[in-house]
């Protein structure tokens, strides 16, 4: 381990010990005055993020994911603030007894202590991170993508300033330098980093889960499905539709794939033309039955040049781009077994009138949020009430799901007697 980052770690594990000393009401205090912050400097952050966009084309999938807007700041203040107004996760009884000899027990939950997030071309996330580890208790290690690093490196020095000013050490916040090699030393920190979430990339996940030395819980990668069934309303499957691929392309909840019942392909043109119509547009890349069904109609001749043949690497992609793969299904069984071999397990939709065969799609589908009529954008820790997130889980030991407050901490027994020896 490089000497640089091993003191980096050492002092962020002795800081994460200094959090305890801090009531509810205080990191509360610290971070509403973060919030403010963010919006009181937000011309710096943007400054800084401009820098960030100017090595970026504007082509690339992640420059929206990159960009930081006023508007966006003030979204990211505003769950700040939230997070500040949700109870406290630390302390709470879980389970509670007292045994035939008179031992009394009580688990409770506990901040897991230092959290390493390794994350891509998202500056929001150095926030997000922030506010949740801090509300509960944990020192985080950041390890930000090349593509953010001044964003980044900006939004944890207005973050140092505020600690500073209200007397807590710094070091329970710390960014790495954007290297590969950084990424290597914290998933070998053993001792140092309790936890480490990646959130980005199919690539990304595969790296940490075969590289770390420490506990991993994979985030992020997300290839979304959506199935308009044969019984599906035609107005509200447009809405659905359009709203899961256009409202952000770049994030992890953004569909990638329509799966569409053959009975209804009449319906495929007026279902996707939401989406031919947005702007920018959105390139389909449908099987063979889908592209005859959008090619026949008269929508083809407004927007020939956005429809193309599907190959099998349209299948099982996650876009992050204006691009939908479609295909055509003879049944529900047949949409199931095309989510199960294509899916991620992140989040998949269905849309139908028929409750019977929308409760087996959710039996069904091994997913971490399963939709019936709603558009798989809600996928988002604020979304679901948790204020903010640090990820998505797509793993099922431990959690899955939208990750908050509660899924970053761990707990301990407490053992009490009166001097009782064991047989």
């Amino acid at each position: 381990m490089y000497m640089q980052l091993k003191e980096t770690f050492e002092k962020v594990k002795r800081a994460s010990k200094s959090l305890a000393l801090l009531s509810d009401d205080q990191r509360n205090e610290i971070l509403l005055a973060v919030a403010d912050a963010i919006i009181n400097n937000k011309q710096r952050i943007l400054d800084a993020n401009a820098q960030d966009l100017a090595k970026m084309s504007k082509d690339n999938p992640l420059y929206d994911r990159l960009q930081l807007t006023d508007s966006r700041l003030e979204g990211i203040a505003s769950d700040m603030r939230n997070v500040a107004t949700l109870p406290s996760p630390l302390g709470h009884i879980t389970k509670q007894k007292t045994l035939a000899n008179g031992l009394r027990l009580c688990r409770i939950s506990v901040p897991f202590g230092v959290i390493g997030m390794i994350y891509e071309a998202r500056p929001n996330v150095t926030f997000d991170v922030f506010s949740l580890c801090f509300k509960s208790g944990n020192a985080c290690v950041l390890k930000g993508g090349k593509d953010a690093d001044c964003s980044n490196r900006e939004e944890v020095a207005l973050i140092h300033e505020i600690l500073e000013k209200y007397g807590v050490n710094k070091d329970v916040v710390a960014l790495l330098p954007a290297t590969h090699e950084a990424t290597g030393e914290m998933l070998n920190a053993v001792g140092y980093v309790d936890l480490c979430i990646p959130r980005g990339g199919r690539k990304l996940i595969d790296f940490v889960r075969d590289t770390a030395r420490i506990p991993v819980i994979e985030t992020g990668a997300g290839v979304v499905n959506t199935y308009f069934d044969k019984d599906g309303d035609l107005e509200m499957g447009k809405a659905i539709i359009n709203n899961a691929k256009t409202r952000r392309v770049s994030v992890c909840n953004a569909l990638d794939c329509l799966l569409i019942h053959e009975s209804r392909l009449s319906d495929l043109p007026e279902l996707v033309a939401p989406m031919l119509e947005h702007n920018p547009p959105v390139a389909l890349y449908a099987d063979e039955k889908a592209y005859a069904a959008v090619a026949n109609s008269t929508l083809y001749t407004l927007h020939s040049t956005l429809l193309h043949h599907a190959t099998d690497d349209s299948f099982g992609t996650e876009f992050m781009d204006y691009k939908l793969a479609i295909k055509t299904v003879s049944s529900l069984e047949e949409a199931l077994e095309h989510i199960d071999e294509n899916g991620s397990g992140h989040s998949e939709s269905i849309i139908t009138m028929n409750e019977q065969t929308a409760r087996k799609f959710q039996a069904h589908v091994d997913a971490a949020c399963v939709y019936w009529n709603v558009p798989t954008s809600f996928t988002d820790g604020a979304q679901f009430g948790l204020g903010a997130e640090i990820g998505i889980s797509t793993q099922k030991l431990g959690p899955r799901g939208p990750m908050a407050l509660e899924e970053i901490c761990t707990y301990k027994w407490l053992i009490e007697g009166e001097g009782q020896t064991r047989p």
